[in-house]
């Protein structure tokens, strides 16, 4: 389904209803040129076809790359990577595009125009066969389109920050600084319980067909289930995508009753 998702649609709606004509607000006051982007956002949205979306995709990660020190394919995170990913260069008809972010945080994301990013701080503390995991597990939402529903709803966010900046200057800061960044969706993206679930199945099936072990998504899961009690800043953003729902261990129990099903 091309369309944006209808429950975000009429949420936003709300919102950028309440927000231009709450009773009290002189119509003078408002930022009209904000209101009328909140409205065209909204607009764009619903009408949005998946290779705009691509373009949209493609810009916002040429952003994040300028804004990270990307390592070269020199280097020897970017050779590992290169070495755990060999000969998996599309999805879905998707070229897929790799790059390695240097920095102490951990996270990984893919999007639907193909960019996978990794970050060195996340490959640290993964083996090989771990990383792969994750990484057909972003993968799996790319292919599933669980990516593009994403990114729709993280511009119908963008569309109800515009609205309530159209009236409050404290808001409009923070939606120009933050809230409105579809980048910081990325970096944090999370999905339903259902897409998550088809995921982690994608990243299991993702080891088997390459010839791995699957029970590395098991590990995976009790390792991130470890670093979350530790509360460390560096995990904060991959774990909040990570452990929104279902919880780690109905994740590490399905996985596992999964592979004892494929002798594993």
């Amino acid at each position: 389904m091309k369309q944006a998702n209808f429950r975000d649609v009429c949420r936003t709606m709300v919102v950028v209803f309440f927000a231009l004509f709450l009773p009290g607000k002189a119509m003078a006051q408002v930022d009209w040129l904000r209101a009328l982007s909140s409205a065209w956002k909204v607009g764009q949205a619903i009408t949005i076809t998946d290779e705009q979306l691509a373009e949209m995709v493609k810009d916002e990660v040429a952003y994040l790359d300028k804004k990270h020190t990307v390592l070269s394919a020199s280097n020897s995170y970017s050779k590992r990577l290169a070495r755990v990913m060999s000969g998996i260069n599309s999805v879905e008809g998707v070229t897929l595009n790799f790059k390695v972010y240097k920095t102490s945080e951990a996270n990984a994301f893919a999007c639907p125009d193909g960019s996978v990013r990794v970050f060195t701080g996340l490959m640290d503390a993964l083996t090989d066969d771990e990383l792969m995991g994750v990484l057909g597990h972003e993968i799996g939402h790319v292919a599933l389109k669980h990516s593009k529903k994403a990114w729709r709803s993280a511009i119908l966010r963008s569309a109800a920050s515009d609205a309530l900046g159209a009236v409050s200057d404290t808001w409009a800061g923070l939606s120009d600084s933050f809230l409105g960044s579809l980048s910081s969706a990325v970096l944090s993206a999370s999905h339903s319980k259902y897409h998550e679930t088809q995921a982690d199945d994608y990243g299991y099936d993702f080891l088997k067909a390459h010839g791995k072990n699957p029970m590395a998504m098991v590990r995976l899961f009790e390792k991130l289930k470890s670093l979350s009690k530790r509360q460390d800043s560096r995990y904060q953003k991959f774990l909040q995508a990570f452990s929104s729902h279902p919880d780690f261990d109905q994740r590490i129990k399905h996985l596992k009753e999964k592979a004892e099903r494929d002798g594993y």
